[in-house]
């Protein structure tokens, strides 16, 4: 078994070095052609030497989750690097190449997320013990990627800025409009849009967790009358509305479902309507959801990349009035989280154990790095059903977003 790890940290490392430390006591040290970073792993046991061999996709962080793989004398962020920079790489791994291949055909299945599915999806993640996105997030519990003007900002102020940004979007030009938020998590997009915005807001949820908090934040912030929240799949919207919002919920819909969401948000738009999406996505080509955070973080889910995205709008009959990339915000946004969830890990660790912290700060470690080394970054398409529909400079976005209190 170690024999042939060998052969694939020796074919898999082409930039910087990985020390090894193996399940016998003995070591090697690999190092690629091209200059890079340096980290180093050592191996408790054979088991998991063996699932890295096998499936190192699923098995590297499984074998981390069982304590049968750990960093050493560096941080699991450091390795995670070193590792994720490498798999980017041509060659590698034969076999995780041939299983990247199947995923990739499999993955119209992998992503069916019809109702059912869909809502099992989300309980998996955002029905956790709420407690616990209190330990990283920030006072309005944005689960998504907040926007730094600077980059000096904090959580807080990235995350009150990205909504103000997405609002510019919007055209919230005047009070009353009817807004439906799809993914609206615990409101706080909802309740910013009728607080700052006189809007009339319906948010619709599936997760059970996220409704409860919402609804109870209407109420405490007095603004029942103008926020209603929903456990409520889009697929079954009926009403048209003035503006759509979707924050971070895109990720979720599935390849297989991207032309019935566009054109279920044409249907409820209102021909003067504006809608505003806000997802993770990737620079490259069309590819597939590591088999790891599928099946621990977010089965279902899939970042999508422009041109898949775009491909089922133009089927749908809708305009795109307007895109913007954000390269690297999410990623300083998982970095403060990321210390964040190590500041309290163990508040993390007496709400569920040991192994859940592991699995967690592996995902949050991965998923920063998805933005710093393998072309992960946000996007947010505006849409209309008119040509008209909204001015044809955007210096309306950039007044609306300046005008705001606190600017």
């Amino acid at each position: 078994m170690k024999s042939l790890l060998n052969i694939l940290l020796r074919r898999f490392i082409s930039v910087g070095s990985l020390g090894v430390v193996f399940a016998d006591g003995s070591s090697a040290l690999f190092k690629g052609a091209q200059a890079g970073p340096h980290a180093a792993l050592r191996f408790t046991s054979a088991e998991a030497e063996k699932r890295l061999l096998l499936n190192p996709g699923l098995g590297f962080g499984e074998a981390y989750m069982d304590g049968g793989l750990q960093p050493d004398g560096c941080t699991l962020y450091d390795l995670l690097n070193v590792m994720m920079i490498n798999a980017m790489k041509p060659g590698g791994h034969i076999g995780e190449a041939i299983s990247a291949t199947a995923r990739y055909a499999r993955r119209s299945w992998i992503q069916f997320n019809p109702e059912s599915r869909s809502r099992k999806n989300v309980a998996h993640h955002y029905d956790l013990d709420t407690r616990l996105y209190d330990l990283f997030l920030d006072k309005d519990r944005q689960y998504s990627c907040a926007y730094f003007r600077t980059g000096k900002e904090t959580l807080d102020e990235a995350q009150e800025a990205k909504k103000r940004h997405i609002a510019s979007k919007l055209l919230l030009d005047r009070p009353g409009l009817e807004v439906l938020d799809i993914g609206c998590g615990w409101g706080g997009m909802a309740l910013t849009l009728a607080r700052d915005y006189g809007a009339m807001v319906t948010g619709v949820t599936l997760s059970v967790e996220q409704l409860k908090i919402a609804r109870e934040r209407a109420q405490e912030a007095g603004l029942s009358h103008q926020v209603r929240f929903e456990l409520l799949d889009y697929r079954h919207v009926q009403t048209r509305y003035d503006r759509i919002v979707s924050v971070g919920m895109f990720e979720h819909v599935g390849i297989a479902h991207y032309e019935a969401f566009f054109r279920k948000v044409r249907e409820c738009l209102k021909d003067d309507g504006v809608a505003l999406l806000h997802s993770i996505g990737r620079s490259d080509e069309p590819g597939t959801t590591n088999p790891w955070i599928d099946k621990y973080i977010f089965p279902g889910g899939y970042s999508p990349s422009l041109s898949e995205t775009f491909a089922a709008i133009e089927r749908t009959g809708l305009w795109v009035t307007d895109c913007e990339i954000l390269r690297l915000h999410y990623a300083k946004t998982i970095a403060i989280w990321r210390q964040r969830f190590a500041e309290q890990r163990e508040k993390a660790r007496e709400l569920y154990d040991e192994r859940f912290c592991r699995m967690f700060e592996f995902y949050l470690a991965g998923a920063e790095l998805s933005f710093e080394v393998q072309g992960h970054m946000n996007f947010q398409i505006q849409l209309t059903r008119n040509i008209r529909a909204v001015p044809l400079t955007r210096d309306y976005m950039f007044e609306a977003e300046g005008s705001l209190p606190g600017k």
